[in-house]
């Protein structure tokens, strides 16, 4: 499930495959992953012009055009594919055709992927690679929802997923059911030092899937530090696996 590592290195491709080129045509005639553009739309505003610099915030990416700005959204199985043959199975949901030859595709077997015009960003939080102490303090470390749920509100602190939240709070040694209001600040700075360590590592690694504790989120998993069986359970309505060790205290 694409999260903010996955949409990073989504960024970075468009961001060195992608700029400087020239729209000569777009296929936007899926009505769902385009919505609620009709087909056609998104077609006569981005011919003609060439995608200029490749943003992120949290899992939302945005392409500025010299003109309209287009938004992408991975949702749940989507990746971007820079130049690639079509997929045999109409799994490219949103095309932008170049001049001169070459494509990017929005590809997604669950069809649960965005491809929309001037994306609204007002309801994401900061980006969870860039936020600085002070925003993660006050954003994060209040209210009485499990620090897990926290972490998994877009509008709080944009771009962690599941997998990427419990490997952050492993990280962390916090357990992921503690009130978020109740973490002391050296915790909050911990939380954060692992939050950003974990995001470095999947980016460079390939994906949130690299992530140490990931194999072993499993019933009969053990933690890879300790060797500790893994507690499993729901947090804020997630399937979350935990070291009853290190974390289960706070």
């Amino acid at each position: 499930m694409p999260e903010l590592p996955e949409a990073e290195r989504a960024r970075s491709l468009i961001e060195d495959r992608g700029l400087r080129r020239t729209i000569v045509a777009v296929d936007d005639s899926d009505t769902y992953v385009c919505r609620p553009h009709a087909p056609g739309e998104l077609a006569a505003a981005l011919e003609g012009h060439r995608l200029t610099v490749a943003h992120r915030r949290g899992k939302m990416l945005w392409v500025e055009t010299g003109g309209p700005v287009l938004g992408l959204h991975l949702g749940m199985a989507g990746r971007v594919v820079m130049d690639g043959p079509p997929a045999p199975n109409a799994w490219d949901r949103f095309t932008l055709g170049f001049e001169g030859g070459g494509r990017l595709a929005l590809r997604d077997k669950r069809r649960l992927s965005r491809a929309v015009l001037d994306p609204d960003l007002s309801r994401l939080g900061p980006d969870a690679a860039e936020a600085t102490r002070a925003e993660f303090r006050e954003r994060v470390g209040h209210g009485t929802a499990p620090v897990k749920a926290r972490l998994l509100d877009q509008s709080t602190i944009a771009g962690v997923g599941n997998l990427l939240a419990d490997q952050t709070l492993w990280e962390a040694r916090l357990d992921p059911r503690r009130p978020a209001g109740e973490l002391s600040e050296s915790e909050l700075d911990r939380l954060r030092r692992a939050l950003r360590a974990a995001t470095r590592s999947a980016i460079s690694r390939g994906g949130v899937h690299t992530g140490d504790l990931i194999a072993e989120r499993h019933r009969g998993g053990h933690c890879p530090r300790c060797g500790a069986a893994l507690e499993g359970g729901k947090v804020g309505g997630r399937t979350t696996w935990w070291c009853r060790r290190e974390q289960a205290d706070g």
